[in-house]
């Protein structure tokens, strides 16, 4: 599962490459280590076209996962998307696209749990994960209480080649192409399932290991990006 990505090209860099047309992001910070739960830009479609905006990372958790639970930090990565619960929101509304620059998956080296990162080359271009978002009511932290909340997860799919080497599971959604973007947005799901897959093979390489953030010795304060 990836449950830790970085984001750290400008606001207007991803503006052009998601076609988003409002910004109600406000001043956003380079984002090196994006965790779970933590607020994060988002590229969704609205009446008024096509909106960015800072959104929790993590939908929704099935039932079934909350049963005797009282708190939901929620989904970060969706695989199932024939389960009824993401059924739910797979039409165009609530498709979204989320912009990274590099991503990592956890590699298991003498008992410990390293993050090896993954960009499309050393420069760390920008991509976007295939996602999807909702409006929604839950606990997210005890602390917190009940909070209504626009929340974020992406599609995952079988590894390529390069991320299998180190994690065999999973790897995200991944969409490189302004036309890959606009199928997922606003196409029919036969076309936008389609984007369920891995991308080939030598597509990505790993530009950092063993640290939290890609770009900053130190993670970002969460409560700063909330």
């Amino acid at each position: 599962m990836c449950n830790l990505y970085s984001i750290t090209k400008g606001q207007q860099a991803i503006r052009q490459f998601t076609g988003a047309v409002l910004d109600r992001t406000g001043n956003l910070p380079p984002l090196p280590g994006v965790f779970p739960d933590y607020a994060a830009p988002v590229a969704r479609n609205s009446e008024d076209g096509r909106q960015l905006t800072m959104m929790r990372w993590g939908m929704p958790s099935p039932q079934f996962v909350l049963k005797g639970r009282t708190v939901d930090s929620g989904v970060t990565n969706i695989r199932n998307v024939k389960s009824p619960h993401w059924r739910r929101w797979l039409g165009p509304a609530n498709r979204c696209v989320v912009p990274f620059t590099s991503f990592s998956e956890y590699e298991a080296v003498d008992g410990r749990k390293v993050p090896v990162w993954f960009a499309l080359s050393p420069e760390r271009p920008l991509a976007v994960f295939a996602g999807l978002w909702t409006s929604w009511t839950s606990v997210r932290k005890k602390a917190e209480g009940e909070v209504t909340a626009d929340l974020f997860g992406f599609l995952t799919c079988e590894p390529n080649r390069e991320v299998g080497a180190v994690h065999p599971k999973a790897m995200p959604v991944i969409l490189t192409e302004p036309s890959e973007i606009e199928a997922w947005m606003r196409g029919g799901w036969d076309e936008a399932s389609c984007l369920q897959r891995p991308l080939p093979d030598g597509a990505l390489t790993i530009v950092a290991r063993g640290e939290k953030t890609d770009g900053e010795p130190d993670s970002p304060d969460p409560e700063r990006l909330l």
